[in-house]
């Protein structure tokens, strides 16, 4: 009897796993993911090495400095300085797994890819 019972927590808990799954599933076919919005002033306000290093990352989606400087042919360290650069400046999001830094594209608000317009308001006062 002790059996039975186990197994049939088990098929619950199963059960209930499958339900959850499917809710994800369904969550995620809601999403609808087009391409960043990217002007050609944008781009070329970086300067030609960064670019060069962005576009990579761009086009591989999330990648470490040794895989970008495998594709540009340029060291390890060199790529490392960039890709951080190009992280301070916002153009790229960056977060560690275990010793390896992985760097992918910024979707914040205040990525150079979406600036932000703003003007600054003139505070008036009226005296009466």
């Amino acid at each position: 009897m002790v059996r039975r019972s186990v197994l049939d927590q088990i098929y619950r808990e199963m059960i209930s796993i499958r339900v959850r799954l499917d809710d994800i599933e369904n969550n995620f076919s809601k999403f609808n993911l087009a391409p960043l919005p990217m002007t050609e002033s944008n781009l070329i306000s970086l300067p030609d090495h960064l670019r060069k290093t962005y576009m990579i990352v761009l086009s591989k989606g999330k990648c470490d400095a040794v895989q970008v400087s495998n594709l540009t042919g340029r060291c390890r360290a060199v790529e490392s300085n960039y890709l951080n650069q190009l992280s301070r400046m916002g153009w790229l999001d960056k977060h560690r797994i275990s010793k390896v830094v992985y760097f992918q594209s910024s979707h914040t608000p205040n990525s150079p890819l979406q600036p932000v317009k703003t003007k600054p308001e003139l505070i008036t006062t009226h005296n009466t």
